[in-house]
């Protein structure tokens, strides 16, 4: 295979991690992008590496039976939603097999296989929190390029994949209530009335930089306008047009950030009106959520997750639970309403200042949070002064586990696991750390993310000399 070589007639095997379709030619691996199980296909070679070469679809010659038409007009251009050309039913199907791809080839461990997938309620209009960028300089089509027709740069949208600077405008999201849409072009119409600058990614100059909009299931709204610079004019003129536009949103809030990157959580979120946090409610748990509270982003699949999880850990009510990248506590209060005492660790400050006040908020006295990255945190010492748990839950990032935490699971091995995942990959390797001590006694993937390859992955681990 070379670059720039078109294969005729490829069969697309199945999907792996990152959405891709994974076909095999003359023994070598081919990655086919927006490839689907079944599809057969003419793929343009775009990458070539020793073990494995990539490629994309130039035109398909017989559909997989789960390939359907997207229903986005930005599909394809903006860096979400990378299976929509599958059927809902397909994606299920695919997000079952990756995790199962990811216990066999990456763990190696014996398992009970897996229960069948939780399927989302509302495959659109799920997501509760969306994040955009301005941009002096949006990116263009290559026919937009070769038609010589003049186009609107300043755009407001998502970033392109592959590129930090390039943004494509976004006229219509099918991931966030309507209203989400309404606000993000409103005020994209405002600033192109009253000529705002938008940030150029590239030379870091610019006054319109980001834009969060946030909403929960019992109808609270934050929006929160990230600007460059602080010009009190046109920061006012932005706030009073959200203000008076949307009386719908409850919180409305701005920040200032000169800096090199977009992250807000080492800077100041001042409200400009309104309440500094909204409110969700999950099976009867309330939420304060801040605008630096990380939060899972499909509260009605969160509410079927975490149900699931307290399920699967089988309390009884006398247990001592430890929940590990806690967030804002959302899993640890949950749990807290049916156990004798949670201890929750986060590594973002005001992330367990929500947790804390959470507590408060829905009368929970059994329920310590801390401060710390869990890796420095959570050590024998920590388990001496707060009591061995019976049963301990970890949500990590992406990356999985710290070394370190696996290393303190071995020595303090609480009798029950349950490791909730985003990445089945790294939720594998962990597990296979741990395979020679506990028993995987349940699997169910669980799907957060409709229409996107990502899969939340739900296993519970017991100790094999209590089995």
């Amino acid at each position: 295979m070379k670059r720039g070589e078109i294969l005729a007639d490829v069969a697309i095997e199945t999907a792996v991690a990152e959405g891709k379709g994974l076909a095999r030619i003359e023994g070598k691996v081919l990655f086919v992008k927006n490839g689907l199980p079944g599809d057969i296909a003419n793929v343009k070679i775009t990458n070539v590496k020793k073990d494995f070469a990539e490629g994309e679809i130039e035109s398909v010659i017989s559909p997989s039976s789960y390939r359907q038409a997207p229903f986005c007009a930005h599909f394809g251009l903006c860096g979400g939603c990378k299976w929509q050309q599958a059927t809902y039913e397909g994606q299920l199907h695919f997000k079952q097999n990756i995790v199962k791809e990811a216990f066999d080839r990456i763990g190696k461990f014996e398992y009970p296989g897996l229960e069948p997938i939780l399927g989302a309620p509302s495959a659109t209009y799920y997501r509760n929190k969306m994040e955009y960028t301005f941009s002096a300089k949006g990116w263009l089509t290559w026919d937009q390029i070769n038609s010589g027709d003049e186009f609107e740069r300043r755009v407001l949208g998502f970033h392109v994949p592959g590129g930090f600077a390039s943004v494509i405008n976004i006229d219509k999201c099918y991931l966030q209530d309507q209203r989400a849409d309404d606000i993000r072009n409103g005020l994209h119409k405002l600033a192109m009335e009253r000529d705002f600058s938008f940030y150029n990614l590239r030379d870091k100059k610019g006054f319109l930089r980001n834009l969060i909009i946030r909403n929960t299931s019992i109808n609270e709204w934050m929006v929160v306008l990230v600007v460059a610079e602080n010009d009190a004019a046109n920061i006012n003129a932005c706030m009073e047009f959200l203000d008076n536009g949307f009386p719908f949103i409850t919180s409305l809030n701005y920040v200032i950030n000169p800096k090199m990157n977009d992250t807000i959580y080492d800077l100041k979120v001042i409200n400009y009106k309104g309440k500094d946090h909204i409110i969700e409610n999950l099976n009867g748990v309330n939420y304060k959520i801040s605008p630096k509270s990380f939060f899972q982003t499909n509260s009605e699949q969160a509410r079927f997750l975490y149900s699931k999880a307290m399920e699967m850990a089988e309390i009884s009510g006398n247990e001592t639970v430890y929940d590990l990248y806690t967030g804002t506590g959302s899993i640890a209060l949950y749990f807290a309403t049916k156990c004798k005492k949670v201890v929750g660790i986060e590594q973002i400050a005001e992330a367990i200042e929500d947790a804390k006040e959470n507590a408060i908020l829905n009368n929970l006295d059994n329920a310590d949070f801390y401060v710390g990255n869990v890796e420095d945190m959570f050590t024998t010492d920590f388990i001496a002064k707060n009591g061995a748990p019976d049963i301990l839950v970890t949500d990590p990032p992406r990356a999985g586990m710290h070394p370190r935490v696996i290393e303190v699971l071995r020595v303090a091995q609480p009798p029950r696991i349950v490791y909730i995942s985003c990445n089945p990959v790294t939720q594998a390797r962990d597990i296979a750390l741990l395979s020679d001590i506990y028993a995987v006694k349940k699997v169910l993937p669980v799907d957060m993310f409709p229409q996107t390859f990502h899969v939340e992955n739900i296993a519970v681990l017991e100790l094999k000399n209590t089995l």
